[in-house]
């Protein structure tokens, strides 16, 4: 884990209150399905990663479909409030942004390649939040935890920059992560629905 970074544990809420906004349409479960099922080499390097761009549920979705990557886990970023809520967050007073950790071995998949693949599949050029979810708790950041991954995630902005892109996505050092609640964690994979507010855009060409 990286220095610094606390990922709290806090009890799930007893009773909440699903409300399908957004990032939902019924469709076939994906190749995230597969992978969430996968087995974790518990000996296996770990780096940490962590990203903010829209529903935390469509950026979850797609970056768990990359190779390397062991987990990712849904939760809030950025603010204010100790121990915040869904209800804290979406009342956009607590100053989170909906983000996720990404656990991945570095030795499979470089955090280049992980941080390429966020700018791929959410809209880095949206400053007022992503798709139909609008508001501070769903605009585009990344949180780095350490000068490497600060200039990699730079790099990548220049890079969409010269191809025509007018990314606005923010830059900030990583603070505490708080877990979502666990009715937020592999939204997908356990209902069978797809995104619709996050898609792959092969922005760099390749």
């Amino acid at each position: 884990m990286a220095p610094g970074i606390v990922i709290p544990v806090r009890p799930v809420a007893l009773v909440l209150a699903l409300v399908a906004v957004g990032c939902t349409t019924a469709a076939d479960k994906s190749a995230a399905d597969t992978r969430a099922a996968a087995p974790v080499d518990p000996n296996a390097p770990v780096e940490l990663a962590y990203f903010a761009g829209g529903c935390f549920w469509g950026v979850e979705h797609y970056l768990e479909q990359l190779d390397g990557v062991q987990s990712v886990e849904s939760g809030y970023m950025g603010g204010h409030l100790d121990a915040p809520t869904y209800a804290d967050v979406s009342s956009q007073t607590s100053g989170h942004l909906e983000t996720v950790v990404v656990r991945f071995d570095p030795g499979v998949v470089p955090y280049e390649a992980v941080a390429k693949r966020f700018f791929e599949i959410h809209d880095p050029t949206q400053a007022d939040g992503q798709g139909p979810d609008l508001g501070p708790e769903y605009l585009s950041a990344v949180f780095y935890t350490s000068p490497a991954q600060k200039t990699t995630v730079e790099g990548l902005i220049a890079q969409l920059k010269t191809r025509g892109y007018d990314v606005v996505t923010e830059l900030r050092p990583a603070e505490i992560f708080w877990p979502a609640e666990e009715l937020h964690q592999d939204y997908y994979a356990r209902t069978g629905k797809t995104p619709y507010c996050h898609a792959r855009v092969r922005r760099f060409g390749d």
